[in-house]
């Protein structure tokens, strides 16, 4: 019988008890499973470097946005890896096109490792971390910190996207709706921030696709949009794009950057830096870098 691991994120807040159990039978028709729980900050990059027995066929991820990059961070054998959908968003398994519910995921994925249907994507790295849909600076970034200090509530979950809608707005009203050039993007020039895309998905808000980069694809090098610079009129417009996915944003005012696999960026001070909605810090530059053909993932 085949041989699975499973990295569980115990605090996602789509992952319980009862869901747990339901995966691992659901993932138990297919393969004997091993499942090990998280405890705490970067323990998924550690048991997915250290921990993989010898003839491991696959290793499966439940847990949410965070868990996976984690583990994306760590593994380094050559394994089919498989996702489950166990946070507030899990932007990860539904942009590869996997039901949001994880039961339903992990009979699709167990099928899919019974059959042997994987799909070759590339990874993004910003300053050598690893991000799979994915990164930036400026915008993004800050939002995420903000709405990271929100924490949980008293039933243990995070805020959901709706909150993350009011946190963006709020940043954009601190700043009076203005970004004004502060960082030099190598071959473009002067810009106000940079959204880097490993994939058409930025992220989702309920049920709908967010894309800010809609030519990008898991297959290729990386995509980015990069305003030169923004001002309250044009905030209406970049919802817009957001929303639809229509490239009307590109112009003189917005570089986009297609196929990649690599550019720099050069900060005047430092400007917060996140890699699939984790912070990872106030950084002066960053080099982005494609890694093609970097994991299989079952689908």
């Amino acid at each position: 019988m085949r041989q699975a691991l499973l990295i569980v994120n115990p605090f996602a807040s789509g992952v319980s008890e009862q869901a747990l159990a339901g995966v691992e039978a659901a993932l138990g028709n297919f393969a004997a499973v091993e499942t090990l729980l998280t405890q705490r900050p970067r323990h998924a990059t550690e048991l997915a470097r250290d921990a993989v027995p010898d003839g491991c066929d696959a290793i499966f991820v439940f847990s949410g946005d965070g868990g996976f990059n984690e583990v994306l961070n760590g593994v380094e054998a050559d394994v089919p890896l498989g996702f489950i959908p166990g946070g507030g968003t899990s932007v990860l398994p539904r942009a590869l096109g996997l039901p949001r519910d994880p039961i339903e995921s992990a009979v699709r994925l167990g099928e899919a490792l019974e059959r042997g249907r994987t799909r070759r994507i590339s990874l993004g790295r910003v300053n050598g971390r690893r991000f799979s849909f994915n990164a930036g600076m400026g915008i993004d970034a800050e939002t995420v910190r903000r709405f990271n200090t929100l924490g949980r509530g008293v039933d243990g979950e995070r805020p959901g996207d709706l909150r993350f809608a009011l946190t963006l707005a709020g940043v954009l009203r601190n700043r009076r709706f203005r970004y004004e050039p502060a960082a030099e993007l190598e071959g473009v020039g002067r810009i106000a921030f940079v959204m880097v895309s490993n994939c058409e998905t930025f992220t989702y808000a309920g049920a709908r696709r967010l894309s800010l980069a809609p030519r990008a694809r898991f297959e290729l090098g990386l995509d980015a949009v990069a305003p030169r610079q923004i001002s309250p009129r044009d905030v209406l417009r970049l919802a817009g794009y957001l929303f639809t996915g229509i490239e009307s944003l590109r112009g003189r005012g917005i570089a986009y950057l297609h196929d990649r696999d690599r550019f720099e960026v050069r900060c005047d001070t430092a400007l917060p830096l996140q890699a699939d909605g984790e912070d990872l810090g106030d950084v002066e530059g960053a080099i982005f870098e494609c890694e093609r053909g970097a994991v299989s993932v079952l689908v």
